[in-house]
């Protein structure tokens, strides 16, 4: 029987975690949750993005042991090629590949200025000009991806992709982000009313932990 543990930490502030999470689930894969505590120093730190190295959300499977998103993301695409995490055509798979490394690496301003906040709604909220640009950009990779391949997702049909920009789409409604594309508009919402997502937001909004460093005050 294939035994699988995704070690994740605080479902409300965790955006990794929610990438890794929904990267096994649409692979298929059946798991058992191991929740790393919010206020241990390690899983603090790497929340806050002060760790040198983010080791959460971690894949056990079958005693292979995978951390990081992009990792864990190509170890679900080998064991369950026909989930889809890929697009089967080499140059779109090479594209989506293109966009999952840009958001895993880069986006700095945009995870400082609205760090993920599940619990959290701040209308008007002001957003800084890096992290403008860094929205411009999130939202000029989605109208590439939704117009060349057609939606309803960025490559089509659900992929590694979606996974990896869900936390965005979440940080954009709490923050009030506001966007003038249609498609873009109408891709946020397809993301959060996916069942899946709405599994997530219904346990992070059942957690008691609070962390004073990501709540915005005004």
């Amino acid at each position: 029987m294939t035994q699988a543990t995704l070690t994740l930490t605080s479902k409300n502030y965790s955006s990794w975690s929610l990438r890794g999470w929904l990267l096994a689930r649409f692979a298929g894969l059946e798991f058992s949750e191991q929740l790393l505590p919010p206020d241990d120093p390690g899983v603090r730190a790497e929340i806050l993005l002060l760790a040198p190295s983010i080791l959460v959300p971690c894949l056990t499977h079958n005693g292979i042991k995978v951390w990081d998103t992009l990792a864990i993301a190509e170890y679900l695409h080998e064991i369950r090629p026909k989930a889809g995490l890929l697009p089967a055509d080499r140059a779109t798979r090479a594209h989506c590949r293109a966009v999952c490394g840009e958001m895993h690496s880069g986006f700095v301003s945009l995870r400082s200025a609205l760090p993920m906040n599940l619990k959290g709604h701040y209308p008007g909220y002001k957003v800084w000009s890096r992290a403008q640009a860094d929205i411009e950009r999130v939202l000029g990779i989605w109208k590439d991806c939704l117009a060349t391949y057609g939606g309803p997702f960025l490559f089509g049909e659900r992929s590694m992709a979606d996974a990896m920009y869900a936390p965005v789409v979440t940080r954009f409604k709490t923050y009030d982000v506001r966007m003038s594309d249609k498609r873009c508009i109408e891709y946020c919402l397809r993301v959060m009313a996916m069942p899946e997502m709405q599994e997530w937001i219904a346990e992070a909004q059942r957690e008691p932990e609070d962390i004073d460093e990501l709540e915005v005050e005004f």
